[in-house]
């Protein structure tokens, strides 16, 4: 394989990445794309979706992906399962480390994407999508008329929560410290909604219930105090960032402070000729599906045009 040299390698099975093969694949530019070892991306994790258009009645996560990679695979896209350990991105072709081979490409399009910061609690990789979520956008409609817990203290927290005060009974907010790191009007917007309240100085350390039945509470420990209490709710949105996955391109395409890949406004160009992004990996806003997919279209028109330039 280190031998062969592909017009288009794309990186990442999520949304992103499996559009960006199916219109890649349609042009004939018969794309290799690297799956990770999760592959599908976030939605493998995502119980019910019924915010993706076309999907009329919900679909599970796990079957839209795929639904995605099977079209994809349709028009002529090649698969490789495996992790990317190492890029060069200084030399053209490209080079990259998959496992024990080596892959080379005129083209590239990143769409490894972001990752949400967890717990790392057993119960909390359990639950995951049976009453416990990253995305309030995605999941919030689930809790209407519920009471849930949210985990965090900055601007992603205040916004899950007073988002999720549009369908829930009562948010309360837990947060590791006596006070919020959140700008001071998302303080200020969270303070004021009568749906929020608020647990200081406390981290969740279990979360209880059975997938069959969703979550039934959690277990709090006051980190001034050392007191472990019982917190009765029926869900738990983790909101203490994200992280894209971007490491093993640092130092050579541009990224933001928090890691998110920089393109060229209103395109999916990075910093390097012949390397695109799309999707999470470079969206710190909006983190949807549909979002995601859109991007993943506009890299594949991208690299698309850009090989046709350079006659290939």
């Amino acid at each position: 394989m280190a031998d062969e040299i592909n017009r288009l390698v794309i990186l990442g099975s999520g949304p992103a990445g499996l559009t960006a093969a199916l219109y890649s694949a349609r042009a004939n530019l018969s794309p290799l794309l690297i799956e990770g070892l999760t592959p599908g991306g976030q939605l493998t994790i995502t119980t019910e979706v019924e915010n993706y258009p076309g999907f009329e009645h919900g679909i599970q996560g796990p079957e839209m992906m795929e639904v995605f990679r099977r079209q994809a695979a349709r028009f002529g896209t090649r698969f490789m399962l495996g992790d990317v350990s190492a890029a060069n991105l200084r030399v053209h072709p490209f080079e990259l480390r998959i496992e024990e081979s080596l892959v080379r490409c005129e083209a590239l399009i990143v769409s490894t994407g972001a990752s949400a910061k967890l717990l790392g609690i057993e119960s909390e990789q359990r639950m995951m999508g049976y009453g416990v979520s990253a995305c309030a956008t995605c999941d919030g409609a689930f809790f209407k008329d519920k009471e849930v817990v949210v985990v965090g203290g900055g601007d992603t927290a205040m916004e899950e929560a007073t988002f999720l005060t549009r369908f829930c009974r009562k948010v309360t907010i837990v947060h590791r410290r006596n006070q919020l790191r959140a700008s001071k009007i998302m303080q200020e917007r969270a303070f004021k909604n009568a749906k929020i309240a608020f647990i200081w100085d406390s981290i969740v350390e279990e979360i209880h219930g059975e997938q069959r039945s969703g979550v039934s509470g959690v277990r709090l420990r006051n980190l001034v105090t050392g007191a472990i209490s019982e917190f009765g709710t029926d869900g738990v949105f983790m909101a203490i960032g994200h992280q894209p996955n971007t490491v093993i391109f640092k130092d050579q395409l541009e990224m933001d402070d928090l890691g998110y890949l920089k393109v060229r406004p209103g395109s999916t160009y990075t910093n390097i000729d012949g390397i695109f992004a799309a999707g999470d990996v470079t969206d710190r806003v909006y983190r949807q599906a549909v979002t995601a997919a859109g991007t993943g279209c506009m890299a594949a028109i991208d690299a698309e045009r850009w090989l046709e330039a350079q006659q290939h």
